[in-house]
């Protein structure tokens, strides 16, 4: 297994990731990525506010980025019920 490190952007700031995460393949860093994003989203959705301009940059032990997660990726935004 590798080490993943999972950094939360904005654009302006970034909440770094020190520890890290062990995950054995590229699938599983994307799937992390994804509910780690979603969990967030849904946190801000209690306070009733959901900042979409976030992203997660996950980089491997090299500090190389192998993977970048839009927040407005994560979730489909569906205004109108389909009929």
């Amino acid at each position: 297994m590798a080490l993943f490190y999972f950094h939360l952007r904005d654009g302006t700031d970034i909440l770094l990731d020190p520890e890290g995460r062990p995950l054995a393949c590229l699938a599983d860093v994307q799937k992390a990525a994804l509910m780690e994003a979603r969990s967030i989203i849904s946190d801000d959705a209690r306070t009733g506010r959901i900042m979409l301009d976030q992203r997660i940059d996950v980089e491997d032990e090299f500090r190389d980025l192998v993977h970048s997660l839009p927040f407005a990726d994560a979730v489909e935004i569906v205004l109108t019920r389909p009929e």
